[in-house]
């Protein structure tokens, strides 16, 4: 059977380049990179030459790359490494974030730290005046994502951040989705932390990284021989990093045209997605990711139309696959003013560089019936 990817969003294939980059540090460049001999110096040259990539990248300089092991861990040491600094305080987020964020933020408010989760719109977007009208004199972080991992709605972070600077509020944004995606420096956001992650973006599984502006400081997670600076000690995965170095040029030698190619694709899907009764775009129509297509049909249960769609060959998602076990009505959908059983009916497809025209026409034709057969069982369909 014909397998078509559409999940890009939970995953991605690794670039066949960045393999290639990282099998060295497996078998021949092994050392240690804080060892002082020549195997070591050479481990300690990829690890450079990596944070070189991904400062690249993000328009900033090496010294502001910190290395991890995911797009979590880069949140967590984000959130919780300034408030942990910090000591007590306020902390301002979006009702919409990835549990990475949602999470750390909710173990703050059981550590003595207070948290305002803000609206978003029909649409998922945050109003940066909803932002003002939440800092307070206490205020320590502003945390909003970049782009939504379910319904690609990209976020006026640099609106959210120059309100915030006003206040001498330092700002985070994951940015796991965006990477790639959509151009930006660091400083075009105006940020002071940024998180990241090598699997979104063809590379390797289990390494992440987080830009932090010069002069901010934070407390670290772990705590050991000290290495990134002091901030996340244990021995570097460095053929992992090495990974996201290399998927981090790729991706900027790429950008322009992964966009144009991705997006005339989205665009020819949700044009022929839309055409099935009672089928509707979740997310902003033009503020999203290029490479997502977040849906809805009435009457119909995600997870059937998922399975059916698995059954011709193409891997989708309901939402996001970091929670898609969950049985609960996406968080995301809910805020943006959903009924549960309207956010039941959603399905995410995510497109990514390697995806062709003809996968989509196949998409298109398959899923009009799926879904006409499932709401002639669905108790819930009047025609």
């Amino acid at each position: 059977m014909k397998r078509i990817y559409l999940d890009h969003a939970a995953t991605t294939p690794a670039d066949p380049q960045v393999v290639e980059a990282m099998q060295p540090y497996f078998s021949r460049r092994y050392g240690n990179p804080s060892s002082l001999h020549t195997l070591g110096a050479e481990a300690q040259e990829g690890l450079q030459k990596s944070r070189e990539q991904v400062a690249q990248m993000l328009g900033t300089e090496p010294q502001c790359i910190v290395f991890t092991g995911s797009g979590t861990e880069s949140d967590n040491l984000a959130i919780k490494g300034l408030a942990w600094h910090k000591k007590r305080g306020h902390v301002i987020t979006s009702g919409i974030e990835h549990p990475a964020v949602l999470e750390t933020c909710r173990h703050l408010e059981k550590n003595g730290f207070s948290v305002t989760y803000l609206p978003v719109d029909s649409q998922g977007l945050v109003n940066p005046e909803h932002v003002a009208q939440a800092i307070r004199e206490d205020t320590i972080l502003v945390s909003v994502m970049h782009a939504n991992n379910e319904i690609g709605t990209i976020q006026p972070v640099k609106e959210i951040a120059a309100i915030s600077h006003e206040h001498q509020v330092p700002v985070h944004t994951d940015a796991v989705q965006s990477v790639g995606k959509v151009p930006f420096t660091v400083d075009d956001l105006g940020v002071d932390l940024l998180s990241l992650s090598a699997h979104k973006i063809y590379g390797p599984k289990g390494v992440g990284a987080l830009y932090v502006r010069e002069g901010l400081k934070l407390q670290p997670l772990l705590h050991g021989g000290g290495h990134e600076k002091g901030l996340r000690s244990s021995t570097e995965n460095v053929p992992g990093i090495v990974g996201l170095g290399t998927a981090c040029e790729l991706a900027g030698q790429r950008r322009d045209r992964d966009i144009s190619h991705m997006r005339r694709l989205r665009d020819k899907l949700i044009a022929g997605a839309l055409e099935i009764p009672r089928a509707y775009l979740n997310g902003h129509l033009q503020k999203r990711l290029p490479n997502n297509a977040h849906l809805r049909f009435t009457a119909i249960e995600g997870e059937s139309l998922l399975l059916s769609l698995d059954e011709k060959g193409v891997a989708a998602s309901t939402g996001s696959a970091c929670s898609s076990k969950k049985l609960q009505a996406s968080h995301v959908l809910l805020a943006m003013g959903l009924t549960e059983v309207e956010a039941h009916g959603s399905l995410r497809l995510t497109l990514g560089r390697g995806t062709t025209e003809e996968e989509i026409d196949y998409v298109l034709d398959i899923l009009p019936p799926i879904v006409e057969k499932l709401r002639k069982m669905s108790p819930l369909w009047e025609a």
